[in-house]
């Protein structure tokens, strides 16, 4: 296993919509295994395939941060299928440092995705983990998460997010 680099918000591969996994193999494998070692290593809470440079639909998630083995949830093809109601809560992300706001995501949501070894998972979650899954498979759409933000709270954010990108030139 090895740590792999995270990309940041205006790196190009940030904004591609990956490409669904056609067959869990090896590469896929190991990509799972470098990416849940990120993850805690960053760190992080979820981290999404784009987010290390991989065009790949694969999510992976541990909202207990590493205290509970049973927590860790991989996902491939993951896609919501069903959300209800609304909340606004803070978030942040490993691809924008240093930046948090208030984002309006889904209460609740239904996932459909395979896990790593192929067979198909439904996950019905609402608090953290409905947040954190609706965030990572955002990545996987290409979005982040200040893309949800109104233009006011962006132009707010303009000069900490020009920050960022000078950072990576």
């Amino acid at each position: 296993m090895s740590q792999l680099n995270i990309k940041t918000y205006h790196d190009s591969v940030i904004r591609e919509k990956c490409t669904p996994v056609k067959s869990i193999d090896k590469e896929i494998q190991s990509l799972i295994d470098n990416m849940i070692e990120t993850m805690y290593a960053a760190p992080g809470i979820g981290l999404a395939a784009t987010q290390v440079g991989a065009s790949s639909r694969v999510i992976v998630i541990d909202t207990s941060f590493g205290e509970d083995p049973d927590a860790l949830l991989v996902l491939i093809n993951p896609e919501i299928v069903h959300s209800e109601g609304e909340i606004v809560e803070e978030e942040g992300c490993l691809s924008v440092p240093g930046i948090t706001a208030k984002v309006k995501r889904a209460e609740k949501v239904k996932v459909k995705g395979l896990n790593r070894e192929g067979k198909e998972v439904m996950i019905e979650a609402d608090g953290l983990l409905a947040r954190v899954l609706q965030h990572e498979i955002d990545h996987i759409n290409g979005l982040v998460f200040v893309d949800r933000l109104s233009r006011a709270k962006k132009v707010l954010l303009k000069n900490k997010l020009k920050k960022i990108e000078s950072e990576n030139e």
